[in-house]
């Protein structure tokens, strides 16, 4: 008798739940504040620009691009035995092209924010959004173009012998392998006998 007294209570709960839920499911889900999508929208645009740079930085281009940067010379300049005028020429190509890059990360960032801008509007102005992002292309290539225009100066400025040696400098050294213990032994291990 008790078995069916709850089976028919819990019977009745399912007939009003089912109605009531089925009926406004929206109201089950809270809206999300329209400040709170831009804002993610605004975090995953500026995610995807530093991961491109992380990119750009670490990894992605050619070996002729990833050649020693000028910093790097400087580093080694007693290795590699600069004079003091190729030291001054360095210095002056990686001044020029820091400032080079601070005015295009400037105008970067100005024509990300009009691309931005440009694509809040409703309908978004195609033309106009087509000719920013080809300008924020030109800035980042002519960015890269002058980085290679640098380094090359820079490579140029330097001896042939000095060359050999900033080579030799920048080839990663691999530290020797320590010996594996309690592991299969490696082939000059296997061909010693044992005594």
């Amino acid at each position: 008798m008790r078995r069916g007294i709850l089976w028919g209570a819990l019977a009745c709960c399912l007939l009003f739940a089912v109605p009531v839920m089925s009926a406004e499911p929206e109201r089950l889900w809270p809206s999300v504040p329209e400040e709170l999508t831009d804002a993610w929208e605004r975090f995953q645009r500026a995610l995807q620009e530093w991961g491109g740079r992380v990119w750009e930085r670490f990894g992605g281009r050619d070996s002729r691009e990833s050649q020693p940067a000028i910093s790097q010379m400087l580093t080694h300049k007693d290795a590699l035995g600069l004079s003091a005028d190729q030291v001054r020429k360095l210095e002056q190509l990686r001044d020029d092209f820091q400032r080079q890059t601070i005015r295009n990360d400037a105008d970067l960032r100005i024509v990300e924010i009009d691309i931005a801008a440009l694509l809040e509007k409703d309908p978004v102005e195609m033309a106009k959004l087509e000719g920013k992002i080809r300008d924020a292309e030109k800035l980042r290539a002519d960015l890269r173009i002058a980085r290679i225009r640098a380094i090359e100066q820079a490579r140029a400025a330097l001896t042939a012998d000095q060359k050999k040696k900033l080579q030799d400098l920048s080839r990663p050294t691999l530290a020797p392998r320590p010996p594996r213990a309690g592991q299969n032994p490696s082939a000059t291990e296997r061909e010693q006998p044992f005594r």
